[in-house]
């Protein structure tokens, strides 16, 4: 087995794909909803030993194969999903929270002959205590199953660029709808990837690359994993039998392997704090089929597709992957979030336990009282978030001279801080969107104010935060520089 380099050899362009996506992808797999109920434990009830988990907030999020459809649309590329959705007010949910991520829905299905699989997950701090499933799993009803079928053939005149199957074992994904989806894409001369679950592996003929963990590659062999060099040996007769090209097995520490014509490859992982291990084969099959649609050559698909799992398993939750996170990953400035990003990204923290703090301002020429505020901000809290005023917004509240700097600009130097986590551009004239977007747990502004004189005071109030008030650095602002500049350059 080849041993190969985590690092990318191809990093400009994986991070010009990143900066820039292109492409369309057809998602067709089970559908889910994710609940998740956050508290504290502070005793054992007295009814039974049972902990008492006291409720502080709760939050839904796509889960399942809409996980994937997520993934892709914050990688960049438009997204055609497929699967079930019951007519239930879980089903609602789930659609609403893909329409605002502008996945494309039309092609869903909504059906009275199964309700919505949903996963509600109770959480004491960081630890799950409890996981209540509400699912039905058995195969799809004929005239359900005729349905899918049909938006899956017509999902194909939109001309995807590929196709992923995501099984998560709930009926989607039968003999007939795999059969068609793949033999549909090789007609359109597509690459298919699969998000394989359970032992069958038949119906999955045909594709370009299976991806399955390392239990569910044994399962699927009837191989232990130990000896690995027996397990790969099993996997590439599966895969030759079944004319699949690619078996991409993760193994969660040890990296990924890729079994193929041209044998095994080893692509190491880089070590990291393991947080939740759900959600980690989406971003990596997501991230893998972005790479491939964006040019990255297999080796270096497989790479960023390796980041992308260890940011997921530092995550708590099902959580999308970002192209911002895997820009950091590799080295490469975040210039700015997208306000959806961003928001995913508190949450992620705020799951692992970390508190955050928000400022925000112009910072059109950056001087050493910004750094300065910056930092007394970053102090207060875990992670520190700054929102940036967009060029309009700086227009109206400074004049039509400013800004000096574009706001990609502004971004960009605020995002090289190394205690600045994220930086988020807004156009309004106030930061209130962002704040109750991001629920900061410390609002931080640098100046002479009283708290309730505070854009956002009262609501990060509301949720238990608070408001900190850091001093200005005297002598320090941007329009003084501006005006020193000036009178210098008239002198001259």
């Amino acid at each position: 087995m080849r041993t190969h380099s985590p690092e990318l050899t191809q990093r400009a362009a994986a991070a010009h794909a990143l900066r820039q996506p292109a492409g369309r992808v057809l998602v067709v797999g089970d559908l889910m909803l994710d609940r998740y109920v956050w508290g504290l434990v502070e005793r054992v009830s007295p009814e039974a030993p049972v902990p008492v988990v006291r409720l502080d907030r709760n939050a839904d999020a796509a889960g399942g194969a809409s996980n994937v459809a997520l993934s892709l649309r914050r990688l960049g590329l438009e997204v055609l999903l497929i699967g079930t959705v019951g007519h239930d007010l879980t089903g609602d949910r789930l659609v609403r929270l893909l329409d605002e991520a502008n996945i494309e829905t039309g092609y869903l299905v909504r059906t009275t002959a199964r309700r919505t699989t949903s996963k509600t997950r109770v959480l004491g701090g960081v630890q799950q205590m409890l996981r209540i499933d509400s699912e039905q799993t058995g195969p799809l009803a004929e005239t359900v199953e005729a349905q899918v079928v049909a938006q899956i053939e017509a999902a194909f005149a939109a001309k995807p660029d590929a196709v992923l199957l995501s099984d998560y074992a709930k009926g989607v994904l039968s003999s007939r709808v795999c059969a068609l989806a793949i033999g549909c894409a090789h007609e359109a001369g597509i690459p298919v990837y699969v998000d394989p679950k359970g032992s069958d592996y038949t119906r999955y003929r045909g594709a370009t690359a299976v991806t399955p963990n390392e239990r569910e590659l044994t399962a699927a062999t009837n191989h232990p994993a130990k000896p690995l060099g027996r397990l790969l040996s099993a996997a590439d007769h599966l895969r030759r039998q079944l004319g699949i090209e690619q078996v991409i097995a993760t193994r969660g520490a040890d990296g990924i392997v890729r079994i193929s014509d041209t044998g095994a490859d080893h692509f190491p992982a880089r070590l990291r704090a393991v947080y939740d291990v759900s959600g980690a084969g989406d971003a990596v099959i997501a991230t893998l089929v972005a790479a491939r649609v964006a040019g990255l050559d297999a080796d270096d698909a497989v790479r960023l597709a390796n980041l992308a799992g260890g940011v997921a398993v530092g995550q708590v939750g099902t959580t999308p992957i970002d192209a911002a996170q895997l820009l950091d990953e590799l080295g490469e400035p975040v210039q700015s979030w997208t306000l959806g990003s961003a928001s995913q990204q508190a949450e992620s923290w705020r799951r692992r336990g970390e508190r955050i703090a928000f400022t925000n301002g112009c910072f059109d020429v950056l001087h050493a009282g910004h750094v300065q505020c910056l930092r007394d901000a970053a102090s207060q809290a875990d992670r520190l978030i700054v929102g940036v005023n967009s060029d309009a917004s700086v227009r109206r509240l400074k004049g039509s001279e400013r800004p000096v700097n574009q706001e990609a600009d502004r971004a960009s130097v605020l995002a090289a801080l190394r205690f600045v986590d994220a930086v988020v551009v807004f156009g309004e004239d106030t930061p209130l969107r962002l704040i109750e977007t991001l629920r900061p747990d410390v609002l931080v502004k640098g100046g002479d104010y009283q708290p309730h004189e505070i854009v956002g005071h009262g609501e990060v109030e509301s949720w238990g935060g608070r408001t900190v008030i850091v001093p200005y650095l005297a002598g320090r602002s941007t329009t003084r520089t501006l005006a020193t500049w000036r009178a210098r350059s008239a002198a001259v």
